[in-house]
């Protein structure tokens, strides 16, 4: 047994015989740190009036509102709309395929709270909707109305703006 217990010492003793310690020495020169870099030369600095930008296609040409098609005013509607109930249109509708409008049953004026999410134009600005009649009523936070639409098949709905922008709305 006694030369289990030597052969243990042994290891053990070896084993801390390779360990060295790695801490700070705090008795060295405590100023022996990095040299400071030197500064770099800077060039002056000009001012001065930009020139004028030249040529007028530097900016595309500002879009133009397109008339009302003849027989869709805001307002109109097909012949053929179907019925509508206000409850029917509750919930997230995807508009001309690239936006999403929101419509609840929470009084908001004379109609309901709605809005819109990554649309552009005058959608942008829809804060309210209504229905009157087989139209629903799409309006901005003043109550102005910014267009209408009818529904044309189950969860289908056709449209416009104000000024002439058609409006798709699906589910």
């Amino acid at each position: 047994m006694q030369l289990r217990y030597a052969m243990t010492g042994l290891v053990v003793v070896l084993s801390l015989a390779g360990c060295q310690r790695t801490a700070y020495d705090y008795s060295s020169n405590a100023s022996t740190g990095p040299a400071p870099l030197t500064a770099q030369p800077v060039p002056s600095v000009q001012g001065g009036q930009l020139p004028p930008p030249t040529g007028s296609s530097q900016f595309p040409a500002a879009p133009t509102t397109t008339a009302p098609m003849p027989g869709a005013e805001p307002g109109a509607m097909a012949a053929n709309a179907l019925d509508i109930t206000k409850e029917s249109m509750v919930g997230s509708w995807r508009v001309n395929g690239s936006c999403d409008m929101f419509l609840t049953l929470t009084n908001l004026g004379s109609g309901s709270r709605g809005g819109t999410r990554g649309c552009v134009g005058e959608l942008t600005a829809m804060g309210s909707w209504e229905v009157a009649g087989k139209q629903v009523l799409l309006k901005d936070r003043s109550g102005n109305q910014l267009g209408s639409v009818y529904k044309t098949a189950d969860n289908r709905f056709q449209g416009q703006t104000s000024t002439g922008q058609s409006i798709s709305l699906s589910r």
